[in-house]
Order: structure tokens, then sequence, then C-alpha cells
């Protein structure tokens, strides 16, 4: 069945579009299929915090309401924005603009997750820097528990896979911060060179990967929004 927002009694657009979206991760799921999520399990990594039920059910709402298309081939299981669905993206776009300018986070504890950070970060890498081969890059995050220390970027043909367990490959480049400092680089809160001089984030390995470090890393789609008022102290 599909579940709707309880109506709120008026004919105007703003409100029924807000009986449809309204509801809570919906922005967020839309979010990473736009960002170029297509299976479950690539949607879930966008959103860990939401329950596998909950995005199970927020999906069959989204193509209850023609937003998605859930497609099924060779047994695999795959979901695509529908033309109304694409419609929302720059609307769902522009929100974050605006609360990268207007309400840009001053990084609580309760906004760090090194999970969605790594598999944020590595959209937006730019695999053809690495040329051919194969490249490694190992993030380790001095201030997390041993089962969240570690990832590693696999970098290969121009795709970048995620590893939270050693791949068993030759590290090629290894960075070495905190949480809080590699979520303010790739927010824009901070740049990487600037980082790397106040010896906030270390990196050792191949010359040409170190110094071409800003080329890259990449950064969030909204890392150039500037904020509205003074970052929190």
């Amino acid at each position: 069945m599909m579940e709707t927002l309880k109506g709120y009694g008026q004919f105007c657009p703003i409100a029924k579009a807000s009986e449809v979206l309204g509801e809570r991760w919906t922005h967020l799921v839309i979010r990473e299929l736009a960002a170029g999520s297509e299976s479950f399990n690539d949607l879930h990594r966008g959103v860990p915090l939401m329950s596998p039920s909950l995005l199970s059910k927020r999906l069959k709402s989204l193509e209850g309401h023609r937003l998605i298309q859930r497609r099924e081939a060779d047994g695999r299981v795959s979901y695509k924005l529908t033309r109304a669905g694409e419609e929302l993206v720059p609307i769902i776009f522009q929100l974050g603009v605006w609360g990268q300018r207007w309400v840009r986070s001053d990084l609580s504890a309760n906004d760090l997750d090194p999970a969605l950070l790594i598999w944020d970060m590595h959209r937006t890498l730019d695999a053809t820097f690495f040329g051919d081969g194969r490249t490694v890059i190992r993030v380790e995050f001095t201030d997390q528990a041993a089962r969240y220390r570690r990832w590693w970027l696999v970098i290969r043909d121009g795709d970048v896979d995620v590893c939270l367990k050693d791949p068993g490959f030759d590290v090629d480049l290894s960075l070495t911060t905190d949480l809080r400092t590699l979520t303010a680089v790739w927010m824009g809160g901070i740049s990487i060179t600037h980082a790397i001089r106040e010896r906030r984030v270390a990196v050792d390995g191949v010359s040409r990967l170190r110094k071409g470090i800003a080329v890259w890393l990449g950064s969030s789609y909204f890392a150039d929004v500037r904020p509205a008022h003074a970052a929190p102290v």
C-alpha cells in the first residue's frame, strides 16, 4: 500500500507536493538516486542510519508516486528516477545549497560519519588522474574505533571501490587525519593543502599523488557555497 503523509486539506501545489515528499529520509533517498546509486545496497550506504526495512518502504512509496522506477534483470533489482523524479533533482540540490549557506553544520559529533564520508568521497575522486593500472589509497582516522579506523579506496579503469577491510594490495598513498578535519576539507571549510600545512592531515606515498592531491581528491557538490554567517567557534 502506498504510504503518504496525512493530507493538509489544501489544493495548493506546495501542500500537495509536501504530502509526497515530507516523509523523513525521502529527500536523502532522492539525493542518492540523483548521485548515481541504483542498487538497494548502494542506496543504503548513502543513508547508513536508515533501517533497510524503512528504505524498502520509502522506495515502494516513491515508486507508487511514480518518482522512481524499479527494474529487475538477471535477478538484480535496480532503481531509477522517472521524469518526475529527475525534475525534483535540481530542487533537492538547491535545498542543499540553501542549507550550506544558511544552516551550515558546525560538525558536531552527531553529524560525523566515517562511512558516509568515504562513500561520498569515492564518488568525487577524479579517477582519470590515476591513469592505467591500479591505485590504492588508504585513509586512516586517528580518532575512530578500530572497526572504522582504516578505509581503502581502490581505483582502476575509472572505477573507485570502497573497502573497509584491507584488499591486500600495496598502498600507493596513505592519508592520516581525524574525521572532523577530513569532513571539513570535503565540505569546503578548509582546503586540503591548508590542512596539510597545519599538520592536521598527514600524506605519505607516491610523489605524484601527494603533489596532486588537491586535483584528484574532489569535494562536496556544495563545497563552493559560501556561508551567510561566520562559522560557530
